[in-house]
């Protein structure tokens, strides 16, 4: 399935299953409940186009003014590269008017789903470096800073290291795009389909130490780490000096924390600890559906990042 059309597909899912939150989630909320007004989120949260729509409209710079009146502090959006320079120019705007951070946006030539990069031929770097050159005008647009990549899948035909070295080779062909606009691809392990090629944080942090430009981090997708690697506190910390990008998503399901098993709460608190401490930022980017449909499910979204932005009350 392509990744632009995955919420789409998820949010239909969601909405005809309508399943309850977990009993214990549902318990915190009642312990817990939301503010009377949005104060704004100490985490940068950022939502996604169509995760607000019943509650904001369909136009999509409405929806990102929406997310600024419940607190959110940062926005992404996979498919910005494919709307149009008004709505791109629009997004951007509200975002300055809020001082809302842009998060990523999907760079895809055509190749991020079949195999492509792995197998060395020119075709696939010279089509990827094109798109990055095309990606820095929506970058200047909407102030954004990362854009997410995806090397494509594996090529059965030749050992995994040289593979290796051809993605390193795309990589850093785009790299050299970005760099001196101090922008960043940040590559995402996924755990879609087992023919992806990047399948982990360990197999990432390779790649970004072998291209060596601030240019190429990692985006570590906590949904996709958990189904492929799990143990995911230890791994944040063995990759932490090449992540520059966190994505949420509860196991299984995809949707909101406190819909799943990981422990949203200890992560980020770890992850929190870690920022304070050694004076970084993340954005996290909320990229899941919604565990129920319309208005209500929409406000138990904002209340399930509520309950787990660890940083509320802290000085």
């Amino acid at each position: 399935m392509q990744r632009r059309r995955f919420l789409q597909s998820l949010a239909a899912f969601t909405a005809a299953s309508a399943a309850p939150l977990a009993p214990v989630f549902a318990q915190s909320q009642a312990e817990s409940p939301a503010p009377a007004t949005a104060s704004k989120f100490r985490l940068k949260f950022a939502p996604h186009i169509g995760m607000f729509e019943a509650s904001a409209g369909k136009d999509p710079v409405d929806q990102v003014r929406f997310m600024a009146d419940q607190g959110f502090t940062a926005f992404e959006d996979n498919g910005l590269m494919d709307r149009s320079v008004a709505v791109q120019e629009g997004i951007g705007k509200v975002l300055r008017e809020n001082g809302m951070t842009m998060g990523v946006f999907v760079i895809d030539a055509g190749d991020n789903w079949k195999v492509s990069y792995a197998t060395g031929a020119k075709e696939f770097a010279d089509r990827f470096v094109r798109r990055c050159r095309e990606a820095l005008d929506v970058a200047r647009r909407v102030d954004a800073k990362w854009m997410t990549i995806v090397p494509g899948f594996f090529e059965t035909k030749l050992p995994l290291g040289v593979q290796t070295g051809h993605v390193i080779d795309a990589i850093r062909a785009g790299a050299e795009v970005f760099e001196p606009h101090g922008l960043a691809m940040v590559m995402e392990p996924l755990s879609d389909t087992p023919e992806l090629f990047l399948r982990t944080s360990a197999q990432s942090y390779e790649i970004a130490r072998a291209v060596n430009s601030p240019a190429c981090k990692i985006l570590y997708d906590i949904y996709h780490m958990q189904r492929n690697e799990g143990n995911l506190i230890a791994h944040i910390d063995l990759s932490w000096d090449e992540i520059a990008y966190f994505q949420i998503g509860d196991v299984p399901g995809r949707n909101e924390p406190g819909t799943g098993e990981i422990n949203y709460r200890n992560v980020l608190a770890h992850v929190h600890g870690r920022m304070r401490k050694e004076g970084r930022d993340f954005v996290f980017g909320m990229e899941h559906g919604n565990s129920q449909p319309g208005v209500e499910g929409e406000q138990r979204v904002i209340q399930a990042y509520r309950e787990v932005d660890v940083g509320a009350g802290t000085a």
